[in-house]
């Protein structure tokens, strides 16, 4: 949790979103379980766009599980969006590994 920000939001699933470090916990034990503890995410291709103290990542999200039964996409292109904390780190405010998918839902 150490990667976000207080007020960051993650992309659960379409439809559905975390808000903030804690529910974001929650949601991730959650996805967790849904694969048996089995999620292996990788990245591939990556575009960072980067203006002050804000960057857009644009990435091909890989991921592996046991699970063959998930309703979505293993292989996706998702957006990020980083902000600058006052100590120079880069933390995830907006987690979105669905990417653009998100308004063909």
């Amino acid at each position: 949790m150490n990667y976000y920000t207080d007020d960051a939001i993650l992309v659960v699933k379409p439809g559905m979103i975390a808000r903030g470090k804690e529910e974001i916990k929650k949601a991730f034990i959650a996805i967790a379980k849904y694969f048996n503890n089995s999620i292996v995410p990788t990245q591939g291709e990556m575009i960072i766009l980067e203006a002050g103290d804000c960057a857009l990542v644009l990435s091909q999200t890989l991921l592996e599980a046991d699970k063959e039964d998930s309703g979505f996409s293993m292989d996706r292109r998702a957006t990020y969006v980083f902000k600058k904390n006052s100590e120079g780190e880069w933390l995830c405010a907006i987690d979105n590994s669905y990417g653009t998918e998100l308004i063909n839902k």
